[in-house]
């Protein structure tokens, strides 16, 4: 399986998850967890987006104003102000997957012009980020399972 069906299929693992959720209140913060589901799903949105430009210099980052609520440490507890709706964050979710795949066609095989070390792994090419974004998802999208079944009404 390529990286990019990869990072497909972990998107609509994501958004099956966030469709268990339809109804649960998306800003409880269950015990033992520190983020909810909106800070999830919001949170594999700018990552994914952080990834491509990563990959892909002149990417033009979408929803970058998301970055300050979603961002790598942020939480809840410090938003003020408009944060997006439950249909924004699905609705963003649902089109990025299509037009980061078209924006990283043919590019994959590129080294990344700043290597990156995670978890003792150095990634150099386009196509180890995409894996890791696959990977990253998939940690956020079984909280969000995780999330189902305590939220469940």
């Amino acid at each position: 399986m390529s990286a990019i069906e990869q990072m497909k299929l972990a998107r609509g693992y994501t958004l099956g998850q966030l469709e268990k959720l339809d109804g649960a209140d998306w800003d409880a913060r269950p015990d033992g967890f520190n983020n909810n589901v909106r800070w999830n799903a919001g949170h594999i949105f700018v990552s994914q987006e952080g990834f491509t430009k990563a990959i892909v210099p002149d990417y033009e980052i979408r929803k970058l104003e998301w970055n300050a609520l979603f961002g790598m440490g942020t939480k809840p507890a410090d938003w003020s102000g408009d944060v997006p709706s439950n249909e924004e964050l699905i609705d963003a979710l649902k089109e990025q997957t299509s037009r980061i795949a078209e924006a990283l066609e043919g590019k994959l095989d590129r080294p990344l012009a700043k290597p990156m070390t995670i978890g003792g792994r150095q990634l150099t090419t386009g196509d180890d980020l995409v894996q890791l974004t696959a990977w990253h998802e998939g940690i956020h999208s079984g909280i969000l399972n995780a999330f189902a079944h305590i939220l469940r009404k």
